[in-house]
């Protein structure tokens, strides 16, 4: 399955954040580019451990429940609700999110998976450092093909 710690996988993703620009439009949902790298980084900031989030009362209750689905090769579900902790309303400076999504990428598959988080995941619970690197390279995907690249 492809993650952000096989080389091939990373450079994908890489070559396809370089082709978005400040005028990239999405194809649904409700963020603007600049939105989107920003929920981008605010998320792998999380795998990489610098960004923790508490757990969710419902994915203590019901996260575990729908674990391998967000693991598996199928692709997440256009519109799916996101946390208000990775949601920005404000504007958000494109060239500094794509830079810094650049540099984040980079910095996960660098660091391997020695160095990701030992925290769970705010809503699904314990994730081991694989299903971090699948879901990163998954969420990667459907916001790169939401705004249809």
């Amino acid at each position: 399955m492809k993650n952000l710690y096989n080389k091939i996988d990373v450079d994908e993703i890489l070559n396809r954040v370089e082709k978005l620009t400040p005028n990239t439009q999405r194809k649904w949902g409700k963020m603007n580019i600049g939105q989107m790298l920003a929920h981008l980084n605010a998320f792998i900031e999380t795998a990489l451990d610098s960004n923790c989030q508490e757990r969710m009362l419902i994915g203590k209750i019901i996260g575990r429940f729908f674990k391998n689905r967000y693991v598996s090769k199928k692709q997440f579900s256009k519109n799916s609700p996101t946390s208000k902790n990775y949601t920005f309303i404000d504007q958000k400076d494109f060239e500094k999110e794509k830079s810094k999504a650049i540099l984040l990428i980079k910095q996960f598959y660098e660091n391997g998976p020695e160095k990701c988080t030992k925290h769970p995941h705010p809503f699904f619970g314990k994730l081991t450092p694989n299903e971090w690197a699948i879901v990163q390279w998954k969420h990667f995907d459907h916001h790169l093909r939401q705004f249809g690249v």
